[in-house]
């Protein structure tokens, strides 16, 4: 049984998830993220938030460590990767 999408936000530090889509309505960021390399079913991993809201954070996506702002990073739907 597949669980609900989460935001990649909403996730504690060093939570292995897939990528399922993004819920943006703003086209052109889908795009951005899409050019720095996220797409469905990578796996991510949120490792580090910043200090002041959480903002910015990083996260490791196919072995490449990529900080991103928390606005955008909350566009990128996730699941529980199996392992």
């Amino acid at each position: 049984m597949s669980q609900m999408p989460t935001r990649l936000t909403d996730l504690a530090r060093s939570t292995s998830t897939r990528i399922l889509g993004f819920s943006s309505a703003d086209e052109k960021l889908e795009i951005r993220l899409r050019d720095i390399g996220f797409a469905e079913g990578d796996r991510v991993e949120p490792l580090h938030f910043g200090l002041f809201g959480r903002n910015p954070m990083s996260v490791r996506l196919n072995g490449a460590i990529i900080a991103l702002r928390r606005e955008d990073a909350a566009a990128i739907l996730v699941e529980p990767a199996n392992t």
